[in-house]
């Protein structure tokens, strides 16, 4: 387990190449900052089934996933905050493990376990767990699962800059609008 400065609380974000990773972690350096905790911020690789399967630990598989862990992570806290963020006493750990086992184990009971709610369908649901229902099922920490914005949303932000919400063809609020004068 990770030292903690004086024993306290900490946010702790696990991190992959994906959209919900990416608002996980803003989510996470917002919340660092406004309550002033450490963040700790995770990326687990697990291990090739293959590799698993024949025991070939030792080869150099290990060290080449931590090491993309650790450029994942870099590259992530560049797109998102570019790069170390301001204010945030911030500390990167690239580990190899299944990522929702590796995320409980980080996390403890005073702790604010932050993860993205992804995306997939059953089929790839098969093939690799959900980390996120497995933190739901064993974390012992507050556990927020962040939700990247839908892409009608975003791209409403984006109009409502430019004009009005009355103004906006094909606006959410204008269609709201529609249905609350003309009741079916």
């Amino acid at each position: 387990m990770i030292a903690r400065p004086e024993g306290g609380p900490r946010v702790v974000v696990g991190v992959d190449d994906s959209a919900g990773a990416r608002c996980a972690l803003s989510w996470a350096i917002g919340e660092a900052r406004l309550r002033r905790l450490p963040l700790l911020v995770a990326h687990a690789a697990p291990l090739p089934p293959h590799v698993s399967a024949a025991g070939q630990l030792g080869c150099g598989i290990t060290d080449a996933l931590r090491a993309s862990g650790a450029e994942l992570i870099a590259r992530i806290l560049a797109e998102v905050s570019d790069g170390p963020p301001d204010g945030v006493d911030m500390t990167a750990l690239a580990l190899v493990g299944e990522p929702g086992a590796a995320l409980v184990r980080l996390a403890g009971d005073d702790d604010l376990l932050v993860v993205g709610h992804g995306t997939r369908g059953p089929f790839s649901r098969l093939l690799r767990p959900s980390v996120r229902l497995h933190c739901a099922r064993s974390a012992r920490a507050t556990l927020v699962c962040v939700r990247p914005p839908a892409f009608d949303a975003l791209l409403e932000c984006l109009a409502a800059r430019d004009a009005s919400p009355g103004q906006v063809p094909g606006s959410r609020f204008r269609r709201l609008g529609r249905r609350l004068r003309h009741p079916l």
